[in-house]
């Protein structure tokens, strides 16, 4: 080994030792008779010092080190006289007796300090830079850290790791897949897969009743903070289980995680109908850091002539507590952020829940002071609260609802990133209806099994039916889903039906899953948890791209290797691919 010690290891106990330290130059101080060097590596720092009596010829080639030149440096570890207690070798110097530049390097594009100054263009074009500085470090620790503790957890309960294939077939449903030419097939191509759910079920059927995998997974989909076109899955499967045995072998799994490495003790996780989250948060994945659930207030507002109101389906509202001061300007603030395009809102009705107990509306033309106490007994205001009320299309204004719920917890510091709320969502709708193709999808996939005492519903009510399906929500994010599969080749193919499959066409795309299970498939269901939210969320973080060492930007391009790019006539040749560009 080049050193006998890292740079973040010494401390007082280790005075009147001889070691030899490597790593990069954080930063040097030249003091005339004395220089000192800050050496670091992914351990820590140690200061350097040398002094122009002691060794002329080390301090001049001390003089010439720049930023992050990688140098070896040998000395005794002395006591600082000016110590640095906010780092653990603070109280230890270095007395260098030899130095040896290892390379050199150029002036680096940023500063390679916890606040850099480069931008995100410029870090994710130098990333191998960026991961040098401690915080985008100590994300891909935490990673590591978390993904040896799933390995402990589940291997403990008798789970088997088993690698599945990247090079599959493509399917029509889900997200657009990553297509791979074949050159000895030509005119054929693989997909990558968008997950490994087909292998895993056919797992399953082998008679591999717990496994595992920590697997790369691929869609080519628009990209925002929280996707990238390759992604991480924690992906299970277990035979022999019902809903109840998934739920509480993967609420252990994340328990153990915060704690583990949160040092959090999650508590049990609560469960919630599909139904009632859209119906109290508008949205199947809600924030409960938080309450302001929502009030239908149809009965409350109809009938007082005044048409926003007696011409919605719905007229709902939220409980914004403690801000009846809001001034106009702050209220025509939130009415501007529900009206932006992403939202789609026409407008926002409010009431204060005055402090002497008076209540005034914007709408005070249309309601008297004992109209509104109705208002305020449904919404259980007191005063000093604020009332934001909606109208609309049911589903559309309980979602425009959502996104005004979701500010007013980030202005009220309601969602802050240290306090953990989690929750299961079940139940959801197996089929949802697509105005685009006109038919139903399926709501997670179609290997999802109907709740049984809803099967009958598929010919008469396809929408009513309910899936044995269920979400993990943290903080307002999906970080896993999951089903009870189908495991019956007649109902398997009934659900082709349903999706619009004709039976030629469910054969060709899925017949060699529904062959597998004329050969005595056990009844399953698994789940799989987004690895890269959910380190994003340990992390505190808003995007997934700092706890991925190599993340695409947002046109999905790696900018450090100019990737995708063109590739040569040759290669085009060999693939039988003919273009036009």
């Amino acid at each position: 080994m080049l050193r006998t010690t890292t740079c973040g290891a010494l401390t007082i106990d280790n005075l009147g030792e001889n070691v030899i330290l490597c790593g990069w130059v954080q930063k040097s101080r030249d003091l005339g008779g004395m220089t000192f060097i800050d050496i670091r590596d992914r351990y820590g720092i140690t200061q350097l010092v040398f002094n122009m009596d002691d060794n002329r010829e080390l301090c001049e080639a001390a003089r010439t080190l720049g930023r992050e030149f990688v140098i070896q440096a040998s000395g005794l570890v002395v006591e600082r006289s000016n110590k640095n207690l906010k780092i653990p070798t603070g109280e230890v110097e270095i007395k260098i007796t030899a130095l040896e530049i290892l390379n050199a390097s150029k002036i680096p594009p940023f500063l390679i300090e916890d606040e850099t100054d480069g931008g995100d263009d410029l870090r994710m074009k130098y990333r191998y830079l960026d991961l040098r500085r401690n915080p985008v470090r100590n994300n891909m620790v935490l990673r590591h850290r978390m993904a040896q503790s799933v390995r402990r957890y589940l291997d403990a309960l008798d789970f088997i790791e088993v690698e599945t294939p990247v090079l599959i077939k493509s399917t029509p449903e889900g997200a657009r897949d990553f297509v791979v030419p074949s050159r000895m097939n030509a005119g054929e191509f693989y997909a990558l897969p968008q997950s490994p759910q087909t292998f895993k079920q056919l797992l399953m059927v082998s008679g591999f009743d717990r496994y595992f995998q920590i697997v790369k997974c691929f869609r080519d989909e628009d990209l925002r903070a929280d996707r990238q076109p390759e992604f991480t899955q924690i992906d299970c499967e277990m035979s022999f289980i019902e809903q109840e045995d998934i739920l509480n072998t993967f609420e252990g799994l994340i328990r153990t995680l915060f704690k583990e490495v949160k040092d959090f003790d999650l508590p049990e996780v609560p469960r919630m109908q599909y139904a009632d989250a859209m119906r109290f948060y508008g949205s199947d994945k809600p924030d409960t850091r938080f309450d302001m659930r929502f009030v239908e207030l149809n009965e409350q507002t109809k009938g007082k002539n005044f048409p926003v109101f007696d011409n919605a389906e719905l007229v709902i509202g939220i409980n914004a507590k403690g801000c009846a001061h809001y001034t106009r300007k702050q209220v025509d603030e939130l009415t501007d952020f529900i009206k932006r395009p992403q939202i789609g809102a026409t407008g926002l009705i409010y009431a204060r829940h005055n402090e002497d107990g008076s209540i005034k509306s914007s709408v005070d033309k249309f309601y008297s002071e004992e109209d509104l106490k109705t208002w305020a007994e449904a919404l259980q205001t007191q005063p000093g609260d604020l009332m934001l009320i909606m109208a609309g299309v049911k589903d559309k204004v309980r979602k425009q609802l959502s996104e005004l719920r979701l500010e007013m917890g980030s202005r009220l510091g309601l969602r802050d990133k240290n306090v953990f709320s989690a929750l299961w969502v079940l139940d959801f709708p197996l089929l949802e209806w697509d105005e685009e193709s006109e038919r139903y999808h399926a709501m997670h996939h179609p290997f999802t099994s109907p709740k049984p005492e809803d099967i009958a519903l598929l010919d008469t009510h396809p929408g009513e039916v309910r899936a044995n399906a269920y979400d993990m929500v943290v903080n307002g994010t999906e970080i896993g889903g999951g089903s009870i599969r189908i495991h019956d080749r007649t109902l398997q193919a009934l659900m082709f039906k349903h999706l619009g499959f004709s039976p030629e066409e469910a054969q060709k795309q899925f017949g060699f899953l529904m062959d597998a299970f004329e050969f005595g498939a056990p009844p399953h269901g698994g789940i799989a948890f987004g690895f890269d939210r959910l380190c994003s969320i340990f992390a505190g973080l808003d995007t997934i791209r700092d706890v991925i060492a190599f993340p695409k930007n947002n046109s999905g391009r790696d900018v450090m290797i100019d990737s995708p790019s063109t590739i040569d006539d040759k290669q085009l040749k060999e693939l039988r691919i003919k273009t036009s560009l």
